[in-house]
């Protein structure tokens, strides 16, 4: 094993009607005024926002409620949370929803004990070191922002996605409830099916080598929210296949199945433009790019796709051409992808091909503006990255 340090601080309550502890969770950890921070209707449709307000008030605490979080989550309404925060004397963050929320509410925490502007810390001009605590009852399997210390805004104007991770941000608690992702559309089910094989991926094919136990996991992982991600997308209701795929994405993005290797993230980097500059669906998105990545970066390590095809799709190693097997594992990917109706290629996920002037623009902003590369097993600059912008297409 490479040395690594594992830090998961936070504190996992799982099962059926979890939610209803909610209250008694916060003031166990001194909170006395809560931001209840969520998304659009369906939390008060399906009656769990008026059980999260029952806990809270049994508890005895108060508490201001901050809907509007969307896919892709808004500086603007971050900045709106900052400003209640400070006048209602916000003391607890808890967002209940998916990654949005989650990432929304975050960002809210450490603005609201920061001086400056919070977009400092996504434009890496400043570090967080202090944050409102937060906790967060799940209703999306997919960013795994529910164990983590990550964070991703998009900052409307220029239409730029940034992502963080710093240990403050991780949150005390989280309770996980498979039956609140019942009444998931298909749609939003396969986006998150996707997210979570693609934080374990982005891990796993990494500069570094071979982990030996960590691979392990994070082949677990795999095989696990692809055999169970087929019977969810069949059926929704399918408690079995809901809590192990709800499992998964908290393993998934706690950094279980990436210790001892720096990782790559180039598919969610260029993701993260997309997203940015088109508003897509993250899960969609990264589906939509990853081949072409994949396709782009294999010759720097074929061996280590081919044992991703062994081990995770059941392939037989092809010893005298392992490239061979590196592709059919490529290829088994994608079709996968294509089975719970994720787009494979930019054209499908956009309805139409890039202009060259939006792939220029797509990797100008993917480097910072000329201050970074990405990715580790294959480094790519400027140049590389328009070429799989172009191969996605």
């Amino acid at each position: 094993m490479n040395a690594f340090v594992f830090y998961s601080p936070t504190k996992v309550i799982f099962g059926k009607g979890v939610e209803n502890q909610v209250g008694r969770e916060i003031k166990a950890w001194g909170g006395t005024k809560v931001l209840v921070h969520f998304g659009g209707g369906s939390v008060k449709r399906s009656g769990l926002l008026d059980r999260v307000e029952a806990s809270l008030k049994e508890a005895g605490l108060d508490y201001v409620l901050l809907g509007g979080a969307v896919p892709n989550p808004r500086l603007g309404l971050v900045y709106e949370g900052i400003d209640l925060c400070r006048k209602e004397g916000i003391d607890f963050v808890l967002p209940v929803g998916g990654g949005s929320a989650i990432d929304s509410a975050k960002a809210i925490a450490i603005g609201a004990v920061y001086d400056g502007d919070v977009w400092d810390f996504y434009d890496g001009k400043a570090v967080p070191t202090e944050a409102l605590p937060t906790a967060n009852i799940l209703t999306l399997a997919a960013t795994g922002s529910e164990t983590s210390e990550h964070s991703v805004i998009t900052k409307e104007e220029g239409g730029i996605k940034r992502g963080i991770g710093f240990p403050v941000l991780r949150p005390k608690f989280t309770l996980l409830n498979p039956e609140l992702l019942y009444t998931l559309p298909p749609y939003q089910t396969a986006c998150g099916i996707t997210d979570i094989m693609m934080h374990t991926l982005d891990r796993y094919f990494s500069k570094g080598g071979c982990n030996e136990m960590t691979d392990r996991i994070a082949e677990a992982v795999l095989r696990t929210v692809i055999q169970y991600g087929k019977v969810a997308m069949e059926n929704p209701t399918d408690y079995t296949a809901r809590s192990e795929i709800l499992w998964a994405g908290s393993i998934s993005h706690n950094d279980m199945t990436g210790l001892g290797l720096p990782g790559d993230w180039s598919p969610h980097q260029l993701e993260h433009e997309l997203g940015g500059m088109f508003d897509v669906a993250h899960g969609a998105g990264l589906a939509a790019v990853w081949g072409a990545w994949a396709r782009y970066v294999v010759d720097a390590d074929v061996m280590r796709f081919a044992r991703y095809g062994v081990n995770v799709w059941g392939l037989n190693m092809n010893w005298e051409d392992p490239a061979a097997t590196a592709e059919e594992a490529i290829r088994a990917t994608e079709a996968y992808f294509a089975s719970i109706g994720m787009p494979t290629t930019i054209s499908q996920l956009l309805g139409r091909a890039l202009t060259e002037a939006e792939v220029e623009e797509l990797a100008e902003k993917c480097t910072f503006f000329g201050r970074r590369t990405i990715g580790s097993l294959k480094v790519l600059g400027k140049e590389e990255i328009k070429d799989v912008y172009r191969a996605a297409l």
